[in-house]
C-alpha cells in the first residue's frame, strides 16, 4: 500500500479519520507535525484532506503531509524545498516533497520556518 492512510474503498473524509487509519509511530510522527504547523498558522486556517491527504488551507493550500509505508512526506511546495535545501540535506527531497523517517519528524523550528514562508507567499 503507498499511502499508509489511504484504507480501501473508505477513504478517510477528515485529517483525524486519516491519522487515525495510520500505524505507529508514523500516526505520532504525524500528530507532531500537525501540532507544529498548526501553532504557526493563523486561527482561520483550515484543515482538509486533498488529494487524499491532509493539509491546511489559508486563502490556498499552505502545506500537505502524509505517511507512507516507509516514510512521511511533507509537501510544502518546490520554492519553499529550493529555500530551504541546506537545512534539508539529510532528507530524501525531491521538488515538491521532503520524506523523513516514520519515527522522527522534521525540527519543530525548520517545519515551522517552513510554513512562514508559505503564509508570505499566501498574503500575496
Amino acid at each position: 500500500m503507498k499511502n499508509a492512510g489511504k484504507r480501501g474503498p473508505n477513504k478517510p473524509q477528515t485529517v483525524d479519520e486519516y491519522i487515525a487509519a495510520v500505524p505507529e509511530p508514523a500516526r505520532t510522527t504525524l500528530n507532531k507535525v500537525r501540532t507544529a504547523i498548526r501553532s504557526v498558522v493563523p486561527k482561520e486556517t483550515s484543515e482538509v484532506i486533498s488529494y487524499g491527504i491532509p493539509g491546511f488551507r489559508y486563502k490556498r493550500m499552505l502545506v500537505w503531509y502524509a505517511a507512507f509505508a516507509d516514510h512521511c512526506s511533507l509537501f510544502p511546495t518546490a520554492a519553499v524545498i529550493a529555500r530551504f535545501k541546506d537545512e534539508l540535506k539529510d532528507y530524501r527531497i525531491s521538488k515538491g516533497t521532503i520524506q523523513f523517517p516514520v519515527d522522527k519528524p522534521l525540527p519543530a523550528s525548520l517545519l515551522k520556518r517552513m510554513v512562514k514562508m508559505r503564509l508570505d507567499k499566501t498574503a500575496d
